[in-house]
């Protein structure tokens, strides 16, 4: 494992990365900034890339999952500074980036950012440790700019992959639970990239999106959100404009999506949002984490003990690994084949998780972690630790 800090010398500021693991000598896993973000975090973080990578190994696949790595950089996105903090740790990386590690859009930071600041720094592209690994890099690099080319009724196609698979998760979990769309009930905490198109995906299902918390609060309406009128309304940050919504849609404060009367909880934003403390304002049934370890161990344990079912990140936001299926031709550039295989990818592998759990009479989160334990070794013994 490789494990270091940064420090800008014009802010003082730190950056981490950490390498879990590589395969074939290459690692994966997105590059997030917020004010607070520790090596600890980053390295929680990089062990799950490992397994997200692991719980998506099909030997019959083109894409063959990479190693498991994961950036961070503790600076407000939002701060003046924080483009050149941005810009001088991508420079400070280069030489991970150009041989083993390969990044994109995380918490704080969208695609379209860290591309404009990658480029100011020198770099090509931040997934170029993955060209040697194609069997034709011109190809595969046209089918990855056509499929981000893409938009679909407004949204580009490359921030849709992601929720595509929450969403999916949300929907199988319910298939087998046997509880209809129509009465579903979910609260979505973060209205970026992931929870923006998880609201989306789950409101053209039919489920009722009862609210959605960002920076500045929370919006609800019992009756159902207008979920295409909010993502007209939102910012870069996922921050909603108040004078935009509807007269009936309520202003709650920011923790309010815990109790929110929702069957379904999505939290899409921060790590750590669900605690010990206000675990016992959760009412939900399920829990399905689309950002990164949001729960943490000891909510979840209490929340265990109360009926509730956390759905683990590991699985349920790795449809955002969904891109390497593009680039290494698994699937070409268009959405009803992305979004196709994504469905059927998620819907196999929560049902795995899910059969996994009630076999072995543990949660849904070990039994995640059973699997990507088994696979890691045949992904070790077909390409090796480094190679």
């Amino acid at each position: 494992m490789i494990s270091l800090t940064w420090t800008d010398q014009v802010t003082g500021r730190e950056g981490h990365l950490v390498v879990d693991r590589l395969v074939r000598g290459v690692a994966s896993g997105g590059l997030r900034m917020r004010e607070g973000c520790t090596l600890d975090e980053v390295a929680g973080l990089a062990r799950g890339m490992t397994m997200k990578e692991a719980l998506h190994y099909d030997p019959r696949g083109r894409y063959i999952p990479l190693g498991g790595a994961k950036g961070g950089i503790d600076c407000d996105p939002r701060d003046p500074e924080a483009h050149g903090v941005l810009v001088r740790y991508l420079r400070a990386m280069r030489p991970y980036i150009q041989h083993f590690w390969t990044t994109g859009e995380d918490l704080g930071l969208s695609q379209a950012t860290v591309d404009a600041a990658a480029a100011e720094a020198g770099l090509s592209s931040t997934i170029e440790a993955v060209y040697p690994l194609l069997d034709d890099e011109p190809a595969a690099r046209r089918r990855l700019d056509d499929a981000f080319a893409v938009r679909v009724d407004g949204i580009g196609l490359g921030e849709l992959a992601g929720g595509c698979g929450v969403a999916e998760t949300v929907l199988t979990v319910l298939d087998r639970a046997g509880v209809p769309y129509a009465e579903t009930r979910v609260a979505v905490q973060g209205f970026g990239t992931m929870g923006g198109a998880t609201a989306r995906f789950l409101s053209r299902a039919g489920l009722r999106i009862v609210a959605v918390a960002d920076a500045k609060g929370t919006v609800a309406d019992p009756g159902g959100l207008d979920v295409e009128a909010l993502l007209a309304a939102r910012d870069e940050y996922g921050c909603l404009d108040r004078s935009a919504l509807e007269v009936r849609h309520t202003a709650l404060p920011g923790d309010a999506w815990l109790s929110a009367g929702a069957d379904v909880l999505i939290p899409a934003a921060v790590s750590y949002a669900v605690d010990a403390a206000n675990q016992s304002r959760i009412t939900a049934s399920w829990i399905v984490e689309a950002a990164n370890m949001p729960v943490r161990a000891e909510a979840e344990e209490l929340l265990a003990a109360r009926g509730v079912t956390v759905l683990p990140d590991v699985v349920v936001n790795s449809a955002t690994n969904a891109w390497w299926w593009t680039l290494f031709g698994d699937v070409g550039p268009d959405p009803d084949e992305a979004f196709a295989r994504i469905r059927r990818s998620m819907r196999e592998l929560t049902g795995l998780m899910t059969d996994r759990a009630e076999a072995d009479g543990t949660t849904p989160r070990q039994a995640a972690h059973a699997l990507a334990a088994d696979r890691l070794p045949v992904i070790a013994d077909r390409f090796g630790w480094y190679g």
